[in-house]
């Protein structure tokens, strides 16, 4: 405890004019300069300022000090959010993603379908929950982004500050892309008639087949779909690319819709979580809002129970294989999403004794689900669509990624009744779950780089932002070329995925070896009144540094081989992802050897120096913040 007792601090939190005003400022570890620290102040860490009754010297600089200090804390005081259901939301928008619905559903049917659970529930409880518990604590704790709050932790490892902020870049870069695409769905929806359900269009081919409309139609190897030709080479035009090698021109279509998302992006962050925190109660709502009425209208569909069955049938020999179990841990710690920053960013703006513990378990618990959920709406439809081309539902999933929405589920949608109506609503659920997690990920980005210069950019958030969103607008361009897609796909598996689950694996050891886990569950107890108990010490130690090692060892040994579109990636783009992913990570090597050698002394001492936290971490309490070292 910080505090002498723990009836001292909940004093402390009232600021009724208990011991914290009448003695001023406490320093946790920090005492000023030629102060004589009694023994029995330096036994709990702090140095008092002599209280009023010692003299009136000391009662003028007491007080002089006391009222600096309100007077900055009261300017300087940091943004919170407006209500805490913001925050939840806001986690929880940026949590549930377009993964939770077009990738946990594929990688179940892929494992083992009912049997996948297990080796899922597993790795939420021993790797993804701790993570993700260990995030919001250390934001909410410090009240810093990802790069200033190494300095209150471990300094020589502040290069992960600046990795993170490279890999929130990359990602904007593509994943705003996949948005374009279903606001150009959303866009061609309203009419009558759907696009996809033809194929009399000027893009389509002779091997176009709509089996919906003639009961005598033959499905063959070579045949394709309307939706497939609309997605293909209408919306992506990627017939008119050679493949990596020659992207082609940039679609002008698509820039316009990017510009729209950016744009509303923009309007939605630039005032920080006052603002985004209001938005989130729309784009975090509405998915959920349209997964029920679309698990309804799919569940009434015929063919249906095939889709569900195939979903959930498990397949308890796939429990053997050491890839299920990788599959599983890669699931959902992608899903959850920590290492990105966002977390830190996040509950940097909670009030210092929120409980973060209670929001961590029950954001994962609504991710978990949401997972679980969408498999449902995605598989009765997946069930529809194989009855009606009298096939297997594993012929009708070969589908994965944005193929499984933009093509199989446009396909069924479009072949609805009301389907205008249900295609407006699911492409608009799409563009709202990946609002949410564009807003969160450049919000990383912003309060990283707010709080590590204030001096330059704290006024001036507005211009920051917009500066941010530009540059990601131009990071975009080669992802609205005719090829894309292919670039999509390279970014997607190499810039962002080992490089995030190595910042992640970093910073768990920093935390837990060199901050200390004894130390890290001090501070929680000094937030939450209670400490974690041994199953989060032994996870944070032991089992979820493990964890993410794992996932990491499985993708550098056995790297994805790409393939969109009957298009196998050439070797070289191997390389140049995994030199992608490395133009982030080097962050963290080159700011450990700086700092080695810009400090001062012998190389022990420099170390010593580097991991030891440079600044205290301040603590609310009442009027006034405490300084604990």
């Amino acid at each position: 405890m910080p505090l002498g007792s723990q009836k001292e601090l909940s004093v402390c939190k009232d600021g009724d004019g208990g011991p914290c005003q009448e003695k001023g400022v406490l320093e946790k570890g920090v005492p000023a300069p030629g102060d004589k620290v009694e023994s029995s102040q330096q036994s709990n860490g702090y140095s008092p300022v002599p209280s009023p009754s010692e003299g009136n010297d000391t009662q003028h600089s007491n007080l002089a000090a006391t009222t600096a200090l309100r007077t900055e804390v009261h300017q300087g005081e940091r943004e919170t959010w407006g209500k805490k259901v913001d925050f939840l939301l806001s986690v929880i928008g940026y949590a549930v993603d377009l993964g939770n619905v077009w990738r946990f559903p594929y990688i179940c049917y892929q494992n083992g379908g009912g049997a996948f659970l297990i080796p899922y529930v597993i790795m939420v409880i021993f790797g993804g929950i701790p993570l993700f518990y260990m995030e919001l604590a250390l934001g909410q704790y410090h009240r810093n982004g990802c790069i200033s709050i190494w300095r209150k932790i471990c300094p020589i490892f502040k290069g992960i500050g600046y990795t993170t902020c490279i890999i929130a870049f990359y990602t904007a870069s593509y994943y705003n892309t996949i948005m374009a695409w279903a606001l150009y769905y959303l866009i061609s929806s309203f009419t009558d008639r759907l696009p996809w359900t033809s194929c009399t269009n000027p893009w389509n081919t002779g091997n176009c087949t709509n089996y919906f409309l003639d009961d005598n139609v033959t499905w063959t190897i070579h045949s394709t779909s309307p939706a497939e030709e609309f997605y293909t080479r209408h919306v992506l035009q990627i017939h008119r690319s050679e493949g990596l090698q020659d992207l082609g021109g940039i679609s002008w279509q698509l820039t316009l819709c990017i510009m729209l998302v950016f744009t509303v992006i923009y309007f939605s962050i630039w005032k920080g979580v006052k603002t985004s925190g209001k938005v989130v109660w729309v784009t975090a709502t509405f998915p959920y809002a349209v997964l029920l009425v679309l698990l309804v209208r799919g569940a009434t569909l015929p063919g249906a129970w095939r889709g569900v069955l195939f979903y959930l049938k498990p397949n308890w020999q796939k429990l053997l294989e050491t890839g299920v179990w990788v599959d599983a841990a890669s699931q959902i710690f992608f899903s959850l999403g920590p290492g990105f920053g966002v977390l830190l960013a996040f509950a940097s703006y909670n009030k210092f004794n929120n409980n973060c513990y209670q929001d961590a378990l029950v954001t994962s618990v609504v991710n978990c689900m949401t997972s679980f959920l969408s498999g449902f709406v995605i598989f009765t439809v997946l069930g529809y669509m194989a009855e009606m081309r009298k096939e297997d539902v594993s012929e009708v999933a070969k589908d994965a990624g944005p193929s499984l929405l933009f093509i199989t589920y446009a396909e069924a949608i479009a072949n609805m009744p009301a389907s205008t109506f249900f295609a407006i609503i699911f492409f608009l659920m799409l563009i709202t779950l990946g609002l949410d997690s564009t807003f969160a990920g450049l919000e990383g980005v912003i309060t990283a780089v707010l709080d590590e210069f204030p001096h330059i950019w704290a006024k001036r958030r507005e211009y920051f932002v917009l500066g941010v969103v530009v540059t990601c607008f131009f990071g975009s361009l080669a992802t609205l070329t005719f090829g894309g897609a292919y670039v999509v796909k390279l970014l997607e598996e190499y810039a962002t995925g080992p490089a995030v689950l190595t910042v992640a694996l970093i910073e768990a050891v920093a935390v837990f070896w060199f901050y200390g886990v004894t130390k890290f569950c001090r501070d929680v107890k000094d937030m939450l009144g209670f400490s974690p108990g041994w199953f989060w010490r032994i996870c944070w130690v032991a089992i979820s540094p493990l964890f993410l090692l794992l996932i990491l060892s499985s993708f550098l040994m056995s790297p994805p081989q790409l393939r969109l579109f009957q298009y196998d990636f050439p070797h070289w783009s191997v390389i140049v992802g995994y030199c992608i992913g490395t133009s982030s990570f080097i962050c963290i090597p080159t700011y450990i050897t700086y700092r080695l050698i810009t400090t001062p002394g012998s190389l022990k001492e420099r170390i010593i120096e580097s991991i030891t936290p440079e600044t205290p971490t301040e603590i609310p309490c009442g009027d006034i913040r405490l300084n604990a070292a």
